[in-house]
This record gives structure tokens, C-alpha cells and sequence, in this order.
């Protein structure tokens, strides 16, 4: 979703369908707006007392507080298993017993006869099944009331000397998201004496798949949808732009082979509590009057739904402007093309289908939809008739006020509400590096710049990643945390936990990982000029290191960029030896490689600096040269062919490292 402006143009021309009633104003329309009200959650009403900290957890509880003495994990551990407990959420509560030293964990049903041999018991299941509610109630950790959907409760309890600990969920989310926690809380021998209460700001988050350019593999695909359901994301969109079966060639069914991988994906997103949502992108060829392509689209999503997909997209973003419809019959229904008969089409095929396919098949959520008129706040006439015309119960998705947003306020989310008259989500084109002006960058900097109050007006967000599916994980995990509890979220925080979380809390590879992303971190406007800066903490350590040389601290100047030489040169190889995903070290590589060539321009730069302190000037300037020829070689790398769009010279630190290297030649 980033060819825009020629389609902006056309429906920004302001054309009038004769003959149409007046539309509202924004403001005054009867659609329900923003995400729905939730009942009051139980809160913490045990008292908080000293300890150790408590472990960090991502993303960020509602509520989370010491409560009691951290708890040593004995050789034997019952685990209850209530009603809504999946296989996986007992693997996760096992797995991480087990890394606390726990050898012997008997795994039984909740029943009110319960009574483990053992010391100790983790108790797991909804608040409503039966037992729950009481062990709850005795436990004394929590005052009345109702859960929010994916929410969870965690404290733990002594009675007659047994210990228990009890992981309550809302729902079967909730309980798998408790166990998530849960093995945040355990390391080292031991859980931490924590009560929470948690559940999430906003009902839908996740990430859109929405980018031009290579398509993830399936592999990668089934990779990315476990990783969103470990961090509490619980939405993949499937939009792939150069998918020919999303959009060019949008009414033919997949090919058998494929049809395979879209329902493993689907079957692999339920097992992971994550929604598949298809989104079909028909705007570009499509009649909206016609019933043999009505008919067209209507089997479309029946192959799609046979293959287990339950949640579906319309798209109409980035079609072509066209003069005249695709077919007389739409100049016969709508007149001449226009903002308002264009959206006054698009309203009719979606409700359409909202009424004649998703409200007569089983466990389907309502459509969403995605507008040509994405981007912006402007009441324009496309948009009122969408406001009046689309079905109350159609979500409505939006990019904010550009394109690429360089931010996102309160004032522009409560706007973007009352313009759309539908419940809106964002679809927030970070870290998605598709365009021009991302070109040979790698979007790496925390989600940041968004409101702490987005989930007051917006029923969700999904972030549209990179070409780069492994290494868009920085930015994905970033934003499930923002997404969660964007009240809590602390962006260079999260940023740290991702970087820990890619190199199994290494900390040798977070150090490493961290010093990588540092010099990705730019990150530019839909204008080209940057809203995130680049290489924040190195540029913070060169300036320090120039006004070191600069008032006469030479030798220390000197000490202090070796020790950051060696820091960047090491990088490579840590995160080559430390993180988990063998996908990023792969698809990172043309940036690693630069970076290692500016490693060792900075080294020439080290010792040029050096020989002139010491008045060697001849020395000084055979290895200025030699660090401006690595310089150059650095630049000129490119990065992979096929694998990214655009193609082009990969960029390090732009603007820093180039800067210091050329500055230091010839003014230090």
C-alpha cells in the first residue's frame, strides 16, 4: 500500500454524481465509532511489598505487582489443567517449569477433588470454569469483575502449605497470553512473587503483509504467524501486493499447491490464537455491476472460506484512476466516475457481501474494508458517501494523516473517527521500506510516535512490514508492545527487549544486535525527510569524541573511537553466533558486509588521527586515503537482487559514520 498520489488526484477532484441527496456532515451520522466499551477489569488488591525488581515482561501488563517472595520451583510441580487450556499453553507452562528446574510436572484435569501430592500446583484455565471462580475468590488477590476478551489473571496463593499458582484467562486467548507471562516470570530457579491483572488496549493487533515487491515464502509466512502469537499479536493480514491472485487475477482460484500452503497457514494461525484474514484487492478490474463478476468475487471467497479462512478484507486501495468504469453496466447504476458513485459502488459490492456471503456462513467476523482514499483527514465527497452508504458493521481500515505518518495524535485519530463514521483501524505503513525514499535501508527503530491514546478511537493497528521478514521483527515486536498497553509503552525500552529477545537474552548479542539496529535507525517520511533520526546513540558517541579531540583530550578521543571500532566490527559475528532467526543474518547480509568495510574505514580513521596527534603527517594521510577508499567500498554495496524494492546501495549510518569519517580527514 504505497502507489498513491495519481489515485489521490483522481478522487480528490471534488466531481459531483447528479442527483444524489445531500450527505451528512461530519460528525452527525448514527454509525457507531471508535472500539467498543469493555466492562470494568478486576484490580490487584494485595498489597505491594519489598523485593527484587520484577522480571521485565513484554508487552507491559495493566497491572503487575509484587505481591509476595519470589518462589522456588521444586523437582515435582502438579499442573491443573481447567476448561479453555490448549495444548499449547500447557507446553508453554511446562517448558518453562522445566527451565526453573522443575523434572517432574504431572499434567491432570481441575476438579474439586484436586489435592497434588506435590508442593506445589500451577493451576490453569478460564475464570469461568468450574473451580476457578473459587480458587480466584480464596486467593484474595483480586477485587470483582468482569475481564475484558483476551485478558488474563495471575497470582499466586498458600493454603495449608501448598502453593499454588493460578493463570486465569477471559477466554482461550487470555489463557494462552497468561502462560506467556507466566514464562517471563519463571527463570533462574524460580517465579516471581507477581499478581497481575492484563489485557489489551485494543481488540485488534497485528501485521499486513500489504508490501510491493518479493512476497514472504511460506515458510516464512508460518514463521512470522508463531512469532506474532508469542507476542500477544493476534491478526496476520495476507495482502501481497505481486500476489497475481490477491489482485491482478483476483477471480481465479488458487492453484491446488497453493491452496494447500493458504489453509496450513490458516490452520497454523488458529493453533497460534492468531485471526488469517485474506484480503482481496478487486478494484482494478472489476465491474461492480455485473453478476457474472459479483458471481466472480462470491466464489472467490467460498474456494477461500472451503480452505478454513474466516475473516476477509475488500481492497481498494492503489487502483489505477480511470476516466470511464470497466463496464457500461456501472455508467448505467452509478453515471459518470466520480468520488461519489465510486464510493457508492464500492458500498454496494461490499455490503453485498457482507449480506449475501459473510452473514450466511458460520464463525465469520464482519468485512473490513480498505479504502481508495486511505491517507489524509480531508470530509472529502468519497468519504461521505462511504460514511452514509457501507454497512455499520464494516471495519474501516486507514494510514493515518500520509501516507508514511511521521506521527499520529490523539486530535487526528478522533478526527479520522468521526470522518469515517465506522469503527477505523490503522494500517501504519512502518516499517515497510517499498518506496523510493526507503531505498537501501533497513527500517529497524522502535515503533514510535503514536499516540498513547490510539486505542480510544481506533479499534486496532497492524504494522506493514519489510520485504525483509525476519528483521522486521524488531519492529514488530516493538509494536505488539505498543499495541498492548500503549499507555506503558517506552519505545528505546521495547527496542532493548526485542534485541534481547532475538539473541535469547545474550548479553554479548543484545550489545551486538543493538549496535546493528542503531545504525538502521533511521527512518524516512512518504517526502523522503526523516521522522526517525539516524544512528542516534553513535552519533551521540562521535560528538563526544570530537569535542574530546577538539579541546585537547586527543589521546582519549582516540582511546574512546577505538573501543567504538571495535564494537561495530565485532557486531557481525556476535549476531551471526547469538540470534535465533537463521533468516536474519541472511537477509541482513549486504548490510552487515558494509558495516564491517566502515568498521574498518573507522580503524584507518583511528589511526590517522593518531599519527597526527603524534605530528606524523605523512602516516596521517596514507590512512585518511585508505579509510576514504573503504568508504567508498562500503557505499557502493548493494543489497540483494530480487530480494528487496527497490534495489540499490545499501546505507549504514548515512549521514553519521560518512560524515565523521570525511570530517575527521579534515578538520580533526
Amino acid at each position: 500500500m504505497i502507489r498513491r498520489r495519481t489515485v489521490t488526484a483522481w478522487l480528490g477532484s471534488g466531481l459531483l454524481l447528479a442527483g444524489c441527496a445531500p450527505l451528512d456532515a461530519v460528525g452527525r451520522h448514527d454509525h457507531a465509532v471508535g472500539p467498543r466499551s469493555t466492562p470494568d477489569a478486576p484490580s490487584i488488591t494485595r498489597a505491594s511489598v519489598t523485593g527484587n525488581d520484577l522480571p521485565r515482561v513484554s508487552p507491559t501488563p495493566q497491572q503487575i505487582r509484587r505481591t509476595g517472595p519470589d518462589l522456588s520451583v521444586p523437582r515435582r510441580v502438579d499442573l491443573l489443567t481447567a476448561q479453555g487450556t490448549d495444548a499449547r499453553s500447557v507446553a508453554l507452562v511446562k517448558a518453562a517449569l522445566r527451565r526453573a528446574g522443575a523434572t517432574d510436572v504431572r499434567v491432570s484435569p481441575l476438579s474439586g477433588a484436586s489435592r497434588p501430592a506435590g508442593p506445589m500446583a500451577v493451576v490453569i484455565g478460564i475464570v469461568s470454569a468450574p473451580h476457578m471462580a473459587d480458587k480466584l475468590g480464596r486467593s484474595n488477590a483480586f477485587t470483582s469483575g468482569t475481564l475484558p476478551p483476551e485478558g488474563y489473571q495471575i497470582t499466586t496463593s498458600s493454603l495449608d502449605g501448598h502453593i499454588e499458582v493460578l493463570l486465569a484467562g477471559a477466554d482461550g486467548d487470555g489463557v494462552l497470553y497468561a502462560a506467556q507471562t507466566f514464562t517471563q516470570l519463571t527463570a533462574g530457579g524460580r517465579i516471581a512473587g507477581a499478581t497481575v491483572v492484563d489485557h489489551p488496549a485494543m481488540p485488534l493487533r497485528g501485521v499486513v503483509e500489504g508490501f510491493y515487491g518479493k512476497p514472504w515464502t511460506h515458510e516464512e509466512r508460518l514463521d512470522q504467524i508463531a512469532f506474532y502469537g508469542s507476542v500477544k499479536l493476534n491478526t496476520y493480514l495476507y495482502a501481497p501486493k505481486d500476489d497475481p491472485y490477491e489482485r491482478d487475477r483476483w477471480r481465479e482460484r488458487y492453484p491446488r499447491k497453493l491452496e494447500r500452503e493458504l489453509a496450513e497457514l490458516a490452520r497454523h494461525a488458529a493453533d497460534h490464537h492468531v485471526r488469517f484474514t485474506y484480503v482481496l484487492s478487486p478494484g482494478k478490474s472489476i465491474t461492480y455491476n455485473d453478476a457474472g463478476d459479483r458471481q466472480a468475487l462470491t466464489g472467490k471467497l467460498q474456494s477461500l472460506y472451503n480452505l478454513g479462512i474466516r475473516d476477509f478484507a475488500l481492497a481498494f486501495d492503489d487502483i489505477h484512476p480511470l476516466p470511464v468504469w470497466n463496464g457500461a453496466a456501472d455508467f448505467a447504476r452509478y453515471g459518470p466516475v466520480s468520488e461519489q458513485s465510486a464510493a457508492a459502488a464500492q458500498a454496494d459490492l461490499t455490503n453485498r457481501m457482507q449480506r449475501e456471503f459473510v452473514d450466511q456462513h458460520r464463525g465469520m467476523r464482519p468485512l473490513q474494508f480498505v479504502p481508495t482514499q486511505y491517507s489524509d483527514l480531508a470530509d472529502t465527497p468519497y468519504k461521505k458517501t462511504l460514511r452514509r452508504a457501507l454497512d455499520d458493521r464494516v471495519q474501516v481500515w486507514w494510514t493515518g494523516a500520509d501516507v508514511v505518518p511521521t506521527s499520529i495524535t490523539t486530535a487526528q485519530t478522533r478526527r479520522a473517527a468521526d470522518v469515517w463514521g465506522h469503527d477505523v483501524l490503522l494500517w501504519d505503513n512502518y516499517p515497510t521500506n517499498d518506496y523510493d525514499h526507503a531505498a537501501g535501508r533497513l527500517l529497524l527503530a522502535p515503533y514510535a510516535k503514536r499516540t498513547p491514546r490510539l486505542g480510544e478511537h481506533l479499534s486496532g493497528v497492524a504494522l506493514n512490514p519489510m520485504n525483509q521478514a525476519s528483521a522486521s521483527k524488531i519492529a514488530e515486536f516493538t509494536g505488539a508492545d505498543y499495541a498492548w498497553n500503549p499507555r506503558a509503552y517506552r519505545p528505546t525500552d521495547s527496542w532493548h527487549s526485542a534485541a534481547a529477545h532475538m539473541t535469547a537474552h545474550d548479553p554479548q548479542g543484545t550489545h551486538a544486535l543493538l549496535t546493528f539496529l542503531d545504525t538502521q535507525h533511521m527512518a524516512p517520511s512518504w517526502t523522503g525527510t526523516p521522522w526517525q533520526p539516524a544512528a542516534p546513540a553513535l552519533k551521540a558517541r562521535l560528538d563526544a569524541i570530537e569535542r574530546s579531540w577538539h579541546t585537547g583530550r586527543k589521546h582519549q578521543a582516540v582511546t574512546a573511537l577505538r573501543a567504538q571500532t571495535r564494537s561495530l566490527a565485532e557486531a557481525p559475528t556476535e549476531i551471526h553466533r547469538t540470534v535465533t532467526d537463521p533468516g536474519f543474518a541472511a537477509e541482513t547480509k549486504p548490510w552487515l558486509d558494509a558495516l564491517t568495510l566502515w568498521a574498518k574505514a573507522l580503524e584507518h580513521t583511528c589511526d590517522g588521527l593518531e599519527h597526527r596527534a603524534k605530528g606524523e603527517k605523512g602516516k596521517a594521510t596514507r590512512s585518511f586515503t585508505a579509510a576514504a577508499e573503504l568508504a567508498r567500498e562500503a557505499a557502493a554495496v548493494r543489497t540483494i537482487p530480487g530480494a528487496t524494492r527497490p534495489h540499490g546501495n545499501v546505507k549504514v549510518a548515512d549521514g553519521v559514520l560518512d560524515t565523521f569519517i570525511h570530517r575527521a580527514a579534515k578538520t580533526l
